[in-house]
Order: C-alpha cells, then structure tokens, then sequence
C-alpha cells in the first residue's frame, strides 16, 4: 500500500505537471540546480529528478519560480559544486557521495561492503525520511549549513569493470588498478582485495580507462551505461558489494529566505522526483539500457555467493577499522546506526 501511494502520488504530480502550464510572467525565484549525470530523463536518476522537479516547481507556482538545470558536471568537479551551493553561488545540486565526503566524511558510513542484502532494504534506508535517514540528514545539516532535500541510491549496487579478466575471486583483484572515488573507505576496500586504488575525480574516468592509467573501476549498472565504460572496459563482474548514496541539498539561507508555500513546494517536488529517480534507475538496470546493452559488448559474470563471502570477510574490516580511526566516535556512532536500521529494515 504504501508503495501503491507513492506511485499514485507521483502520477498526480506528473499529470499536474503536463496539464498546469507556466505563465508569461517573469519568475520571482530562480533556482539553479546541477549535477554530473546525463540530463535526459531516462538517461540517469538525477536526470530524471531534475527535469520532473523542474517541471512540477514551475506549472505549480504559475511561473513565479524559475528551475535552470545544469547537468553533466557543467559547473565544475562534484565537490566545487558543492561548495558554491554553501557559498551562495548556486542554489541547489545532486551530488555523490565521493563529493559530499569533502564537505562531510561521515558519508563514509555508508561503504561497508555487503552490508546490505538487496535494494529494497536500501530503499527503505537510504531514504530522508527514514529513522536512519533524517537522523543523518540532519547531522549533515548541523555540520555543512546546507539543506537536504533528498537521499537516494547512487543507482544500484555496484559492479567492477576491467581491461584484463574476469573477476570471479579475491584472487582476481590481485594487482588490478581500480579508480575509485576520491574516498578513504573505498581505497580501503580496493587496498584490501589486492587491488591498487587509482583515486580520481568523475570527469577524468573515461581517458584514465582508454589509456591505462587504471585498469578498471566500480560503480552500478546505470553509470557504467550512461558513462559508456563498455568501449573502454572489456569485463563487467557482477559482485554487489557496497551501495552509496547521492544527496540532494540546497543552500540552507536560500531555502529558509523562499515564502513558507514555495518551501512546502520545494519539499513536495523535491520528494516525488526523488521516488522518481529511485524508479528511472530501476528501468535502466533491467531494460535495454542497462545490463542488456552492457552485454553486448562485454564479458558478463556474476560471482558466486561463496566467494562473495570471502570478499566480505577481506574488506569488511579493513573498512570498518579505518572509519574508526579516521571519524572517532561520531563515524562509528552512526555506522552503528545504519547497521541498526538495516537489520530493522529486514
């Protein structure tokens, strides 16, 4: 049912969308919004999120709010955008969590590998409004000024692709240059696998692949598609091993300075592109955009559960043990708590 609701209400809100038109007159708030991702609605999550958030916000107010979209990293690198979001400079941005960790490194809770059984207890927790969810959402409130107006899955659970075999073991990772985000946790993963970390910022992946300077890299079937890593990437391994999220924030002062019905139309519109990214996500995983495409081109397998416990028993505590040291007290605190709402969530 409650899933039931959320599709009716995201159907309403889209067919207020197409039958609501703007007016003629100039807006009196605009609000820039920017991301990394392809634009195109069924191109990416955060594609999807913006074009409907963009659409709902200005039918909804009749004009007087203004939605400019700026997609495919056009403002600059995740965690710059981030900051002119902080600074003012920007209203609004989607960002990963390799991004976010610049600002905020509790994010790093989230990379325990296999900590999560299937994507709809992910769902259930990497949601703002879950117990878990506005408990992390408010600390990064408290500590970066800014305001979330979503979290969601950075498009599934991720995958290892690479030039040179299958990895069907921990033996495989052996010696394979891995690009990972600009993330301690996941350096630590890789490190602890026997693979090498190969940190480097999104807009440099495609060329560090084609040219060698990294082997491979990890990210969910939706990425890997949209980045077209299957003209540089020979093998895609199917291992499921962490599920990191993107967060949608807002500069705090902007958003507390907008008129309580524009807020309350932020909040609306914000949450239903939300559930639609969620949705977007899903269809480009399963559909011919997604896995069936990447297959095409690529060696596909999937690693066995067998082995899969044996790459949780390598990383698992090597990423346990640097969240410890590296974020004290607070980071194992709410690690504990996302372990917690995971084990409720079953």
């Amino acid at each position: 049912m409650k899933n039931f609701n959320k599709i009716t209400r995201l159907m309403a809100a889209v067919t207020l969308s197409v039958m609501v038109s703007a007016t003629a007159f100039a807006a009196d708030v605009t609000i820039r919004v920017a991301h990394l991702n392809p634009e195109g609605a069924f191109e990416s999550h955060s594609g999807a999120m913006t074009t409907i958030f963009k659409s709902l916000v200005e039918s909804a107010s009749g004009g007087a709010i203004e939605v400019k979209l700026f997609p495919n990293g056009q403002l600059g690198k995740d965690n710059e955008v981030i900051q002119q979001v902080r600074d003012g400079i920007v209203e609004s941005t989607i960002s990963s969590a390799g991004g976010i960790a610049q600002h905020y490194p509790l994010v790093g809770v989230f990379d325990i590998p296999f900590a999560f059984p299937n994507i709809a207890i992910a769902n259930r927790v990497i949601d703002q409004r879950s117990e878990f969810g506005m408990k992390f959402s408010s600390d990064l409130e408290k500590k970066t000024g800014l305001k979330v107006l979503g979290l969601i899955d950075s498009g599934g659970f991720f995958a290892f692709t690479n030039s040179k075999r299958p990895i069907t073991s921990v033996e495989d990772m052996e010696g394979l240059r891995i690009r990972t985000m600009t993330l301690p946790t996941h350096q630590a993963m890789v490190s602890s696998l026997g693979g090498k970390p190969t940190p480097l910022p999104w807009a440099e992946v495609y060329t560090a692949l084609q040219t060698g300077v990294a082997d491979g890299q990890m990210n969910p079937i939706p990425i890997i598609a949209f980045a077209k890593f299957n003209e540089v990437q020979k093998f895609l391994s199917i291992t499921n091993h962490v599920i990191t999220p993107y967060i949608w924030t807002m500069n705090k002062d902007f958003y507390n300075g907008l008129s309580a019905e524009h807020r309350a139309l932020i909040d609306w519109a914000s949450e239903v592109a939300t559930e639609a990214g969620r949705g977007v996500s899903r269809v480009i995983e399963a559909s011919e955009k997604g896995l069936p495409a990447l297959a095409d081109g690529m060696e596909v397998n999937t690693v066995s559960a067998e082995e899969l416990k044996k790459f949780a028993a390598a990383a698992q505590p090597a990423v346990r043990k640097l969240i410890d040291e590296k974020l004290g007290s607070e980071g194992t605190e709410m690690l504990d708590a996302m372990l917690s709402a995971i084990e409720a969530a079953q």
